[in-house]
């Protein structure tokens, strides 16, 4: 067995020899070269008219004196962290945010040869929408459609995590089964199911119940429950990522003050409304936020966001149907706002509710 060792110890010698010398000659490559050059480069930008590092102080253009402390340092650290996101959300989101809303107020086309241009027009874009045939009724739904959800699907969201955090077997599976509908909807898969009804019930489409809506209520009431009931697989898909939210609050709540509540003789009821409900409701402002923003996003087939991107891109400037980036813009921004407000009546509800405790 010795012998045997000794062997292949001999037949590797030559691979240990091979990888040593490239280690050794990248070792010493770094010690005479790299290192030099690293701690060179690092000399100019610590001490140049600039920039100049003595001691604990950072002495900027020569009279600006900074005085570097551990805090201070930890700070500059973090910072540096996430300076690229922050590169990043200054380019790629604030900025264009701030152009859109400047187009908002231009009319304005695109050409290939140059480029954008813009002629302002003041609040005209706004006013041609509030005038607009097409987008009031949009938006009306939207607001009907979106006060009349974003509670029901806290609500189911509440039922559900609520049923999950018993104990009971295969919670993962069942946690699984309820986002992986958030995992459908987030791709093209969505589209293809709505046009071929997937997400609507049939039952409910074919009785009177809809009828009677539309017969019995106004239409402003009408129409968004009306959208709804016919894609109630489809709202209530968006529930997904507030069940986890909330099934994580759940338990992070001690089961010792259940137990103690039972011992005093709190009823099921009791104990979800004194101390499920008031252990979650921070996150039903989270969760709303969410869902408003989900939904809100979901540009489907005759939405709000559609209809803007369709006044955007199709057709050109001598088109009837064509408005331009301004008119989109205009939209959007429209859009924007009444989600701010949606989400400020749900969440100043709340603090009224707390407010009363």
């Amino acid at each position: 067995m010795k012998k045997l060792m000794s062997e292949i110890k001999k037949l590797f010698l030559p691979v240990k020899k091979f990888f040593s010398g490239v280690f050794g000659a990248i070792g010493s490559f770094w010690v005479k070269h790299v290192r030099k050059a690293l701690r060179k480069t690092g000399h100019a930008l610590t001490h140049n008219p600039v920039i100049r590092s003595e001691h604990s102080r950072l002495i900027l253009f020569s009279f600006i004196k900074i005085k570097v402390n551990r805090k201070r340092r930890e700070a500059f650290y973090g910072i540096a962290f996430v300076m690229l996101w922050i590169i990043g959300y200054l380019v790629f989101t604030l900025y264009p945010m701030f152009y859109s809303f400047y187009l908002s107020f231009h009319e304005a086309y695109y050409s290939l040869e140059n480029g954008v241009t813009s002629t302002y027009v003041g609040f005209q874009n706004y006013l041609n929408i509030f005038q607009s045939e097409t987008l009031l009724p949009l938006f009306g739904a939207y607001i009907g459609k979106m006060l009349l959800a974003v509670p029901l699907i806290v609500v189911f969201s509440i039922m559900i995590s609520v049923l999950i955090n018993n104990p009971i077997r295969l919670k993962g599976f069942w946690r699984m089964v309820f986002f992986l509908p958030v995992v459908i909807a987030s791709g093209p898969v969505i589209s293809e199911l709505a046009d071929q009804g997937a997400t609507t019930l049939p039952s409910l489409e074919d009785s009177a119940l809809l009828l009677y809506v539309e017969e019995n209520i106004g239409h402003w009431l009408a129409t968004p429950m009306e959208a709804i009931l016919t894609s109630m697989l489809q709202i209530l898909w968006f529930a997904g990522i507030p069940i986890l939210v909330f099934l994580a609050g759940l338990q992070k709540v001690d089961t010792s003050i259940y137990e103690a509540a039972a011992i005093d003789g709190a009823s099921p009821w009791d104990r979800f409304w004194k101390i499920t409900l008031p252990s979650i409701n921070p996150l039903i402002s989270v969760n709303i936020i969410y869902i408003v923003v989900a939904m809100s996003l979901f540009a489907e087939d005759g939405s709000i966001l559609y209809l803007a991107k369709i006044h955007m891109l199709v057709g050109g400037p001598d088109s009837t149907f064509w408005h331009g980036y301004g008119y989109a813009a205009a939209i959007a921004w429209i859009y924007f706002f009444l989600m701010v407000i949606i989400m400020g009546i749900f969440i100043g509800l709340l603090s009224i509710k707390k407010k009363d405790r």
